[in-house]
């Protein structure tokens, strides 16, 4: 069994982040462990929610898998909150990750703006850690930030192109870009390999509906994939048609929870499509 670990922070009730990863990750057959960087009631959704900072943590536990030698077949990185906790996560890598991919999703922007209390200088910081990545998995607005461009929501798909070449660039060996549509009705994903040269591009059908969290399914989803064996562009593929049937589950519930997709009543599909 593959053993990845994950980097995020973990709330008490809400569907992001490590309740998302963990259960995702686990369906798809793969050992799945965690540093948690913060603990959160709610997630910030939510109109109050408690938080209790574990940055201190991270390298304790960074320690003390070193000093027990645990090794790990991937390392999935979601959402970081301080510059701090960006160069510990650098360290980790450069600790554990000569024999992991390394999959970074640089959750802090969407919708053309970065989130609350992020910065263009964090955005610069990301980079650099994304540097290190055999997968990154922005957002357009993301890529954009990190590379210091202009963002575009009126782009073609040359313009895709250039910046998933630029992300590879500041040294990922891969890119993917999430949220991409070039017709109506249709959005997925647009891949890049700096390595071979190979393009992909992927789409389902488009939900209009918006839901907290899908990001976090989603790179969840192409872990778990890629640790069963599956290429990049098909672990990608497998994530987007997850993410699609979890968010019509959500819809076909006129109870949903406001707070997150139904992705555990997906999860019997997604383990179908991994065990073909």
């Amino acid at each position: 069994m593959k053993r990845i670990i994950t980097i995020q922070d973990i709330s008490c009730v809400g569907k992001c982040s490590l309740t998302v990863a963990l259960p995702i990750i686990s369906a798809a057959g793969v050992e799945a462990g965690v540093i948690p960087t913060a603990v959160l009631s709610t997630h910030t959704a939510f109109p109050k929610f408690t938080f209790c900072d574990l940055t201190d943590e991270i390298q304790k536990i960074s320690d003390t898998f070193e000093d027990l030698d645990i090794g790990f077949d991937a390392i999935y990185t979601g959402y970081l909150g301080s510059f701090e906790q960006l160069s510990l996560v650098e360290d980790f890598i450069d600790r554990f990750g000569d024999k992991a991919e390394v999959i970074i999703d640089p959750v802090m922007a969407d919708n053309g703006k970065l989130y609350k209390g992020f910065t263009l200088e964090f955005a610069a910081a990301m980079a650099k850690l994304c540097a290190k990545a055999d997968l990154v998995i922005p957002n357009l607005t993301e890529a954009a930030f990190m590379l210091g461009v202009p963002y575009n929501p009126d782009y073609d798909e040359e313009y895709i192109k250039d910046i998933l070449r630029r992300l590879c660039d500041l040294g990922s060996k891969s890119a993917a870009l999430t949220g991409i549509s070039f017709k109506e009705g249709e959005i997925g994903i647009y891949y890049y390999n700096g390595e071979s040269g190979e393009y992909f591009y992927y789409c389902n059908e488009y939900v209009p509906a918006s839901f907290h969290g899908t990001g976090d399914v989603y790179a969840s989803a192409t872990v778990g994939a890629m640790m069963r064996g599956f290429t990049v562009p098909e672990a990608l593929s497998i994530a987007v048609d997850f993410t699609l049937l979890s968010m019509k589950k959500t819809l076909e519930d006129p109870n949903h929870r406001f707070y997150g997709v139904n992705f555990e009543e997906a999860l019997p599909y997604y383990i179908e499509r991994l065990n073909k």
